[in-house]
């Protein structure tokens, strides 16, 4: 899955070497996520604030939505692997692992987001640029930890899709970039976009 060459960033200077599987999927979390932030992290205010319509999200408010459930999905690898510690049941990452399982079917239709990771409208745009690099920085101590166990002995569900693994949370946080990246540059493209910062914050 390559969403962009502008996979460099500021994340790519990590001692810590990383099994095949682990790798590619970070791979891909940079990648879509090179390109969210070259479409948003030039915008003025007014741009970043403005909606297509009364109940849609403007950019600003995509991409505090993206860092909001990126944190939580850091949350989650770091509970699961507590928990796994406290029970004795975390198990090292397995030798000899090619690739992580595949995601299950997204379902058809669009999915609505549960109300804990809905976004404020009107952020700053340079705090929420600011916020997503730094969360992405955490976010590498989460990948470097699912090298040091077997993240498909970890589950917990979701709520449309049902019962995740560790990896597969991880995969669907790139896929969830991908979606909203296409949903930024819908916005972008939308008649009445503002075109200049003339006349914006």
């Amino acid at each position: 899955m390559v969403f962009g060459s502008r996979i460099a960033m500021e994340y790519t200077s990590f001692p810590m070497s990383l099994p095949n599987p682990v790798e590619a999927l970070w791979s891909d979390l940079q990648a879509v996520r090179a390109d969210v932030l070259a479409e948003a992290e030039r915008l003025s205010q007014r741009q970043a604030d403005w909606k297509p319509g009364e109940k849609d999200w403007s950019v600003g408010e995509i991409v505090h939505h993206l860092t909001i459930s990126e944190i939580a999905t850091g949350k989650l690898t770091t509970k699961l692997a507590r928990e796994a510690e406290a029970a004795g049941t975390l198990a090292p990452f397995p030798a000899g692992l090619v690739q992580f399982k595949p995601m299950p079917p997204m379902p058809i239709g669009p999915a609505e987001a549960p109300p804990v990771v809905w976004p404020e409208h009107g952020k700053p745009i340079g705090e929420l640029i600011a916020t997503m690099k730094a969360t992405r920085e955490r976010s590498r101590q989460s990948i470097e930890r699912l090298a040091t166990l077997d993240p498909q002995r970890l589950t917990f569900k979701h709520l449309h899709l049902g019962e995740l693994d560790l990896a597969q949370w991880w995969r669907l946080q790139a896929q969830h970039d991908g979606i909203h990246l296409a949903q930024i540059r819908d916005v972008k493209r939308t008649p009445g976009f503002p075109q200049s910062s003339l006349g914006g914050r």
